[in-house]
């Protein structure tokens, strides 16, 4: 998500001045010094009966709210409207901080609302921090009933099996734009069915919705936040308004403006399982972004709503931080809000079967937080895995070796980080939109580059202090890296070749785009890809849309018609690296063993081999040679029979040709690949 441009440590962001979610206007909230001091004395409460459990003796209602003096249950027939059935107060359990109480009525199908006495008066209603189930807006929780969710075959529904987060191929989407253009073929458009559409072509016949990601091959979507946030009127949606989700309100519900009907609390809850059976069907499992690092708004969040302070982090001053330039940022390190990111994400992977997790601003939480977060799905689903963002967008009072940073990685079992050092060296700095990068004919990239080829790890050819963002290797294992060039936030890659390649030809731009690819998808680690652009996707050079109008957002379909020479090389591209190991290694050890540079003296040149059959590949040998040059250049490969994979813009892992070495011209902006036996 994109927020103010900073620096923090050796991690740089990919932000830029405007917020990604409303960032209030308002005066900062502030706590006094002895309410702080209190926070560390409250006792926190893991048990799984929070918010609400149903048994055959009633409805068993429980809030964590240790400061509040009183807490009264609000139950109505309907998610909205002056409905109001019964109020009754709950029962103070000061051993463990929480209100209970009992209703023996059939409340099913009802909604509730929590609220609380503290400072002298009644807060506003709130559904709680534990809400698995609200009304139109999320404004009440709803009672119902969750078998009634599940679509058939949903208890033998799994994801793929995932040994090693390097064999996986990510493809970041949002729903509507990956489904809303009038060309796409799908009924359902910008809703979680659209991926139950089989069959859906665009208006010049090319396979659009679930049969393009099978095509393309990727193993899994990371889909943008998908849980219930603000910044949509789930009452107004003819009127289509549009944002990325990074303004959460209830973490652990379905949001209702990707539902066919925001009124029902069941529909959005069973259609989101039934894209994500859909997708599972298909193969491909399902990555969450997740924005436990902020609220949308502060004053009457419900975080502050049940316990006003605790689950926010304060200055010396009692000023409430903003990290997350947003208007504050989460206390990962306070024992109930580690808790509660810890216990939703288990909720995710238990009810929804989610199979990953992107922590947006990771950083904002602390690497304790995210080791356990990541520990908790393992043992749920050992194929689950997170990764997240290694920075924040300003500074906070967590200390910076307690930060989740990129730089802090090694100290996070189970957790990877997106590698900035690769995204800015291959396209460009993401700040300045003329910036060129290595594949787009900028010198002076290459050893950063370097870095990303070799996940971050320690590798004796690479001089890390060269590097243009860190400077030393980071990363003990090629599994904690998640390699990119272009995302949501910024730019996206065609926009920003478009814009910095000015005056070059839209084949020398698609060339670059090529090649920066190539580099993502052959070095160690994750390669990431955002939605569209194996389509030449652009959206009209705005830099961060998440609040722009379909019109800049979705993808055109028929564009896959227009260039499907460019889409082919992207599948093409993924089947290659999904049959080869070498381009999947597991450890540091096995990059530092196999990958062998080449001496080149050249600029906007890199030349380096795969050796040993590693991995176990078939290949005895891979020699990838990089020119992101605005000129052809030559390299010396040494004599041997060599099979050509990719040459000319072109690429094939079955051959486009043999060669037996020498001297060989690499044209601009593009990869050589050979391989033997």
């Amino acid at each position: 998500m994109n927020r103010i441009a900073l620096k923090v440590c050796a991690a740089s962001l990919a932000l830029l001045p405007i917020a990604a979610a409303p960032v209030e206007m308002q005066a900062n909230p502030t706590v006094t010094q002895s309410q702080m001091e209190k926070f560390s004395t409250y006792p926190a409460y893991d048990g799984n009966d929070l918010e609400l459990t149903i048994d055959r003796n009633g409805y068993h209602f429980c809030l964590w709210s240790p400061m509040a003096d009183s807490v009264r249950v609000n139950i109505y027939k309907h998610g909205q409207g002056r409905n109001l059935v019964t109020t009754f107060l709950l029962q103070p359990d000061a051993a463990t901080g929480t209100w209970r109480g009992t209703s023996t009525d059939n409340l099913m199908n009802h909604f509730y609302t929590f609220q609380i006495h503290t400072g002298g008066k009644w807060l506003d209603e709130t559904p709680g921090v534990w809400a698995k189930a609200v009304g139109v807006n999320g404004k009440r929780a709803a009672i119902i009933d969750f078998e009634k969710t599940n679509p058939e075959g949903w208890g033998a529904d799994h994801g793929p099996k995932v040994e090693s987060i390097t064999d996986v191929i990510l493809y970041e989407m949002h729903h509507r734009d990956f489904s809303m253009h009038h060309n796409s073929g799908i009924v359902n458009k910008g809703k979680f069915v659209a991926m139950l559409e089989e069959g859906t072509v665009s208006l010049n016949g090319q396979p659009t919705g679930i049969d393009h990601l099978k095509e393309l091959g990727v193993t899994h979507v990371h889909i943008l936040p998908s849980f219930d946030y603000m910044s949509v009127d789930e009452t107004q949606l003819p009127s289509n308004t549009y944002n990325w989700g990074y303004d959460p309100i209830n973490y652990n519900v379905p949001d209702g403006s990707y539902s066919t009907n925001p009124a029902d609390p069941y529909c959005r809850i069973r259609e989101m399982k039934q894209m994500i059976k859909a997708l599972h069907d298909a193969g491909i499992g399902v990555v969450m972004d997740v924005v436990y690092n902020h609220t949308g708004i502060t004053e009457g969040s419900n975080f502050e709503l049940t316990a006003p302070g605790y689950y926010y982090r304060q200055r010396p001053d009692g000023s409430y931080s903003d990290a997350s330039a947003c208007g504050n940022e989460t206390a990962s390190d306070r024992q109930q809000m580690r808790n509660f990111i810890v216990n939703s994400v288990k909720y995710w992977v238990s009810e929804y079967h989610i199979d990953g997790f992107r922590f947006d601003l990771m950083a904002i939480h602390d690497t304790e937080t995210m080791t356990q977060a990541a520990a908790a799905i393992k043992a749920i689903n050992p194929s689950a895995f997170i990764y997240g963002e290694g920075w924040t967008a300003g500074d906070s009072p967590l200390p910076v070796e307690q930060r989740a940073l990129k730089v802090n990685v090694a100290k996070m079992e189970g957790v990877a980080v997106f590698s900035d050092d690769i995204r800015d060296a291959v396209k460009g700095h993401y700040s300045d939109e003329a910036d060129r990068g290595f594949a787009s004919g900028k010198p002076g990239n290459e050893e950063t580059v370097k870095i990303g080829i070799v996940a971050s790890t320690a590798h004796p050819q690479v001089d890390y202090s060269k590097g243009n963002n860190a400077k030393v290797p980071y990363a003990t294992s090629p599994q904690q890296i998640i390699n990119y060039v272009s995302c949501h936030d910024d730019l996206c890659l065609t926009d920003k070749l478009d814009i910095s390649m000015n005056g070059c030809s839209e084949a020398e731009r698609i060339n670059a785009a090529k090649l920066a690819q190539t580099i993502v998808f052959t070095s160690q680690g994750t390669p990431f890809m955002f939605a569209g652009e194996e389509v030449f996707r652009n959206k009209q050079h705005v830099h961060n849309s998440f609040r722009s109008p379909d019109s800049i957002n979705a993808i055109d379909w028929n564009q896959k018609e227009q260039y499907r020479e460019l889409f082919d090389y992207y599948r093409n591209l993924i089947a290659m690296r999904k049959a080869h190991p070498a381009f999947r290694l597991r450890t540091a050890d096995e990059i530092a063993r196999h990958i062998k540079f080449d001496d080149i003296t050249a600029s906007n040149l890199i030349s380096y081999s795969i050796t040993g059959n590693a991995g176990g590949d078939t290949w005895k040998e891979i020699k990838l040679v990089f020119n992101g040059a605005n000129e052809a250049q030559t390299v010396k490969v040494k004599k041997a029979d060599w099979t050509i994979v990719a040459q000319d813009g072109k690429l094939d892992m079955n051959g486009i040709g043999t060669s037996r070495g020498g001297e060989i011209s690499v044209a601009p902006h593009t990869a050589l690949i050979l391989v033997t036996e």
